[in-house]
């Protein structure tokens, strides 16, 4: 099993930027797809990005290409959100997950591992 735990939100300006990091324990990390999902309240969890096990491909919802990257460091057992250009509808609680699904699966129900989210709080 892989245990996650993510770091890094805070609140945050409109049009500031924010790095979010999750960290994962394991000795195969670097085997599993890895994504980032959000869940503002009242909202289910929805897609924000993913990445593959190599770190070559990846995946973006639509309101965030372009502002967002994602990133992995599997020497570290680490993945990394840079947000930029951020606005109030990014609020929400940030997960990373672990998948052993293709990186272009991106149901939330396809991730088996998830980390504790950290908060994200975008104020106009």
């Amino acid at each position: 099993q892989v245990q996650l735990v993510e770091s890094g939100g805070r609140l945050v300006q409109a049009g500031g930027s924010l790095r979010l990091s999750c960290s994962a324990s394991g000795r195969t990390f670097s085997t599993y797809t890895m994504g980032w999902f959000r869940q503002a309240p009242g909202k289910e969890r929805e897609f924000v990005t993913t990445i593959d096990w190599g770190g070559g491909s990846t995946y973006y919802a639509s309101s965030v290409k372009g502002r967002f990257t994602i990133s992995r460091d599997n020497a570290k057992n680490t993945v990394y959100l840079q947000m930029n250009d951020l606005k109030p509808e990014d609020t929400a609680v940030y997960y990373c997950g672990a998948s052993i699904r293709p990186y272009y699966s991106i149901s939330p129900a396809e991730f088996g591992f998830w980390g504790q989210g950290t908060q994200v709080t975008v104020s106009s």
